[in-house]
């Protein structure tokens, strides 16, 4: 198991980064910015976040395997942001004192993976296309 874990973690650096920075952006204070009068802008860094690390993960995975993304790999590939994006809402609500969960929050982050998982297809559909691996 730790094997495995370990070469994945080497095939995945990026999506690696970006599932420590979430975690991280997600349970510390946030600073009091200006963009904080926008509306629903904690809706849109969400989308953003997870729209960002589902693409991210989708072509690491891509780009580490040979054969073509299944529809059970592809399933795994947006539920596993998913349940992350659970279990942080969690923590926040039970964990966290300057943080609260929000179900709206998980549905952001839901819609977010789909899009990214989307636009990753898309991407690299179009590379293997035109020829790459």
């Amino acid at each position: 198991m730790t094997h495995e874990l370990t070469k994945w973690i080497k095939s995945h650096p990026i999506t690696v980064i970006l599932i420590l920075v979430i975690w991280y952006l997600s349970l510390f204070t946030p600073p009091k910015i200006e963009l904080a009068n926008v509306r629903f802008i904690d809706k849109w860094a969400h989308l953003l976040m997870y729209g960002s690390l589902a693409f991210i993960l989708w072509t690491e995975d891509w780009r580490t395997r040979k054969t073509f993304t299944s529809m059970p790999r592809a399933l795994a590939l947006y539920i596993g942001p998913v349940a992350m994006s659970g279990l942080i809402e969690l923590a926040q609500a039970y964990c966290t004192t300057n943080r609260s969960g929000d179900w709206l929050d998980l549905a952001a982050n839901a819609i977010g993976a789909l899009s990214g998982i989307v636009l990753g297809c898309f991407v690299t559909r179009t590379l293997r296309k035109k020829g790459h691996r």
